[in-house]
């Protein structure tokens, strides 16, 4: 038996009888019977006893007109498409643009819009998404749907990311609640989303119910940005939330386990290195390392972790299996996924948080991330590379050497693959992308000439020796 009922958001809700989660939200109560009477029949109630169910009698009636509305709005909007008088105004993934992501619409070099990137929903058994975050700098959140079971990690990059990670996550996640969110580390990219930055742009531990936190160990941080995130963990721990640090998992203290059982096929482990209880002049080297597992297909997270870091991680789990997933090191650096852990995990997929070709922290191509380094390194072990986002430039002279150099132009920023959902289900493991679904070597942005002092080259290269 269903119910239909209205949630605390004010939204109309199907329910199955004794379970937590809503099946499907609608935003009108008619909206809920309609879907309520084509899939569930008789077999479904509302809880409202001032509404009643529309009588057997005409339900025939309803659904005809239903019908007939539907069909008017399907051909209406045919017409529409077809002669090319609402395209303007449709997402990209909609509108032919025979495979380019570069297309010459008049908007592409509009700033990305909040809901632009949201869709494609989907649903499966364990879905990973790596969200587009609404500006050109570097930064990590990644949105985890496992069952019923919703996990955040990291909540980058900038304040105006806050409200484009909202409204992503409050796609999937429609009770408010996180079952689990875990912080890698205290640079500013990886926890400013937590924050609030005033009363109209609470962050994430303000507009969601946290049951558990999990997070660094340690930090050489003292930012007001550091210290803001702690005073709102510290008030979501009071409001109920249980606060575990990585090396309280690995040592089982404080009430904390190593291993999270999530569902009856689908767990997480937080996986030791040394980091979490040594000094490490390098903030990145102290990120927190989970592995999980939905029916022995793995999936392996390091945050920004470094090369001591991750010789470390192979050291204390040498049994580390291969994976299905991998999210790319420090947003594709030169300095992470490095070979001592690629040659044990060796990944089929491998996804990257990042604005290709940013100037954010360099002022040389080969470096500017994801960097030609790393894909040198991953490309032994495979091409499906997948980049959430990539900036327009413009050529400029550096001051102090009198050399070319691509200058990022903040406000151009746009989707390379967009939004990226990595699902695992019985028919296996996929990746589907709200811009572009090509892997990053077949990409136009990969494959761009540029001509900088004097010769032109390739933005990047793939490796003679890559698969």
């Amino acid at each position: 038996m269903y119910v239909i009922k209205k949630n605390k958001k004010g939204n109309w809700i199907i329910i199955k009888k004794g379970a937590k989660r809503a099946t499907k939200v609608f935003d009108t109560k008619a909206q809920a019977i309609a879907y309520a009477e084509l899939n569930y029949s008789n077999n479904y109630e509302i809880d409202d006893s001032i509404i009643n169910l529309v009588p057997k009698k005409s339900r025939k009636k309803v659904l005809l007109g239903l019908l007939i509305v539907l069909l008017l709005v399907v051909v209406v909007f045919g017409v529409l498409y077809f002669t090319g008088i609402i395209k303007p105004y449709l997402p990209g993934f909609m509108v032919e643009n025979d495979n380019n992501q570069n297309s010459n619409e008049t908007d592409d070099n509009k700033e990305t819009d909040d809901n632009e990137t949201l869709k494609p929903i989907v649903s499966s058994d364990f879905q990973v998404h790596f969200l587009e975050l609404g500006n050109y700098n570097a930064g990590d959140c990644t949105y985890i749907k496992a069952g019923d079971i919703d996990i955040l990690i990291d909540a980058g990059s900038r304040e105006s990311s806050v409200p484009v990670i909202k409204n992503y996550i409050n796609q999937y996640c429609t009770d408010g609640i996180l079952e689990y969110v875990i912080v890698t580390h205290a640079d500013q990219d990886h926890i400013v989303g937590f924050t609030d930055q005033n009363s109209s742009n609470p962050g994430i531990f303000s507009s969601y119910e946290v049951e558990v936190i999990i997070d660094f160990a340690m930090t050489n941080k003292n930012t007001a940005v550091y210290n803001n995130y702690i005073a709102l963990r510290d008030k979501e721990i009071s409001q109920g939330a249980k606060h575990y640090t990585a090396l309280d998992c690995i040592n089982q203290t404080n009430g904390a386990s190593k291993k999270f059982q999530l569902t009856e096929d689908i767990y997480f482990e937080v996986l030791n290195q040394e980091f979490y209880s040594k000094k490490s002049s390098d903030e990145n080297n102290y990120s927190v390392c989970t592995l999980f597992n939905h029916n022995d297909e793995y999936f392996l997270f390091t945050g920004d972790l470094e090369e001591a870091g991750e010789e470390s991680l192979v050291e204390l789990n040498p049994n580390l299996p291969m994976v299905k997933l991998f999210k790319g090191g420090h947003h594709g650096s030169k300095t992470s996924s490095n070979e001592c852990l690629l040659e044990l995990i060796q990944p089929e997929i491998v996804c990257v948080c990042c604005c290709a070709g940013s100037s954010e922290y360099t002022k040389n191509t080969d470096n500017m991330f994801p960097t030609q380094d790393f894909i040198n390194r991953i490309s032994k072990y495979t091409d499906r590379i997948y980049v959430t986002t990539q900036v327009e430039f413009t050529i400029e002279i550096d001051k102090k050497t009198g050399e070319e150099y691509m200058k990022a132009v903040s406000s151009k920023f746009k989707s390379l693959n967009g939004n990226i959902v990595v699902t695992s289900n019985k028919d296996g493991v996929n990746v589907l992308c709200s811009n572009d679904n090509r892997v990053l070597k077949d990409t136009d942005w990969f494959n761009m000439e540029i001509t900088l002092n004097g010769v032109t080259r390739k933005m990047r290269t793939w490796p003679s020796y890559g698969v």
